[in-house]
Order: structure tokens, then sequence, then C-alpha cells
């Protein structure tokens, strides 16, 4: 029988403390967790099988069934759930309107090789060039998962995908969408043994990026938001694509520019 579960009083407490030291990227990378928000989020996590170390639950909400139900199900996986009134949720994720339920997930790191095989048909993968701002990234993990991507590969010196900014902006994808990091070297090596045509946006790009050979196995690779590909990446590419532009502004924003690659290689691939 699952205990009842207990409840935290002050913000001094150490839980308190080290759950919102998750805020920073060392107590990230040192502890190898971070938070999620929301109980649809995080229940998400729990069904996908991401270990959750810690459940805080908003006590006015503890009694509804949904909530109580999730609460269940993360003492069942081996989580410690407490609960705390909505001042110490407010002191986790530095939000006044805080979510009533938080959890720290265990966090997972893959090589391109450790990725999970594609399901059927043409594999499609996305591949991002030392990103930097992490509401871009969350972005693109949960524009790949609409759009049924294999995964998402991190190249180079990118931005944290467990950072509060990312986790969020990804809604609940980044549990869904299969992620990996490597350097360019061990990518193209990579993608090269899977016979995958690497097909980057830029704007030296030579063909339109409608015209560019979605159909066939392929990566979509994006640069960094303020110098794109640096020219060794690009001569390493099998096409470069250039997405139309008029009026006054001379870009689009990177997550703005992976929607519209990634959803003209589904297009291609007739919606599948």
């Amino acid at each position: 029988m699952i205990p009842p579960p207990e409840t935290l009083t002050s913000p001094s407490n150490p839980l308190i403390k080290s759950l919102k030291s998750l805020e920073r990227k060392k107590e990230r990378a040192e502890t190898g967790l971070f938070l999620a928000e929301g109980a649809r989020i995080v229940g998400e996590g729990l069904a996908r099988g991401w270990q959750a170390e810690t459940v805080v639950i908003a006590t006015d909400m503890a009694d509804r069934p949904h909530i109580a139900a999730l609460a269940r199900e993360a003492a069942k996986s081996g989580a410690r759930v407490v609960l705390a009134p909505e001042r110490l949720m407010s002191k986790i994720t530095q939000k006044d309107n805080a979510q009533s339920v938080v959890a720290a997930f265990r966090q997972r790191h893959l090589s391109p090789d450790a990725l999970p095989a594609p399901k059927a048909g043409a594999p499609l993968y996305v591949a991002l060039y030392e990103v930097r701002d992490p509401g871009n990234l969350g972005t693109i993990l949960r524009t790949a998962d609409c759009a049924g991507a294999s995964g998402v590969i991190l190249i180079g010196t990118c931005c944290d995908p467990y950072s509060f900014e990312a986790v969020r902006a990804s809604m609940g994808s980044l549990f869904d969408m299969p992620f990996a990091s490597a350097s360019f070297a061990i990518f193209d090596n990579w993608r090269q043994k899977q016979g995958l045509a690497l097909s980057a946006a830029s704007v030296n790009g030579t063909m339109r990026h409608d015209a560019a050979p979605f159909a066939q196995p392929s990566v979509i690779l994006m640069g960094n938001e303020q110098a794109g590909l640096p020219a060794e990446v690009e001569a390493a590419c099998d096409h470069l694509s250039l997405i139309p532009m008029r009026g006054g502004a001379d870009s689009l924003n990177l997550a703005q520019a992976t929607a519209i690659m990634i959803y003209e290689a589904w297009r291609q691939r007739g919606y599948a």
C-alpha cells in the first residue's frame, strides 16, 4: 500500500531548495535532473517511461481525480510524491501562477547511434547546428513531434534542452521526440552510414526549399540563429535550400524556418 504523501510547509526545506536550484545549468548537470511543469506534461513523461525522481503537487489540487491518479502512478514508478502550498510551488518554478504539478525527471543523453529505429517509411531527422535559444529548441522539438519526425540531433555547442525555457516551449514533446547530441563529424559519419541525404536551409541555397528532394531518407540541417552554417558544413551537404522571402525582413526566426522545412518534407511524403 502506498503511504499518503508528506506535506512541505517551509521555503527552507532542502527539497524545495534542491528543486529550485535546477533553474541553473550547473545544478542540472551535476544532478542529472530537470524540471517539468503541469499535470498533462508530467503525466506524459511518466507514460513515456521517463523516470521521475520527485513529484510536487499543489495541496489544494491533490484531491482532484486526475491529479490523485497521477500521484498514484508517480508513486508506483518509484517517485517521491509530496504536497506543497501554492506559494512554495511558485518558489520552485519562479512563476506567480505556478502549475498544480511540478516534477524532477532524470535526464537522458543519447548519441545518434542510440536513437530508436525509425517507424515505417523513409526516415526524416532534424539536425540543429549550435542552436543557442532554448525557446527555439523547445519549439522545434514540438514541431518535429507534430510532423512525425524520426528524431532531432543537436550538433556542437547547443543550448541545454533541459532548461526551464526549452522544456516549457516543447509542451511535452521533449518526452516524445527522441533527440541526441554529437559533434558534426560524428553526426555526418552516422548519417552517411544510415544513407540519409543532408539538406540544409541556407542563404547560399541553390534551390527553393520546396524543390529539395525530401521524399528520400533525409536530414534537415538548420544553422545557428546568428551565424548560420559554416562553409565546411555547407560543403558536406547534398542540397542547400533557400526559403523565399520578400519585404523588409531579411530572415526568419529559426523555429519558424525549421517548421517551414519540416512541413515541406512532410507534404512531399503526402502527410503520411
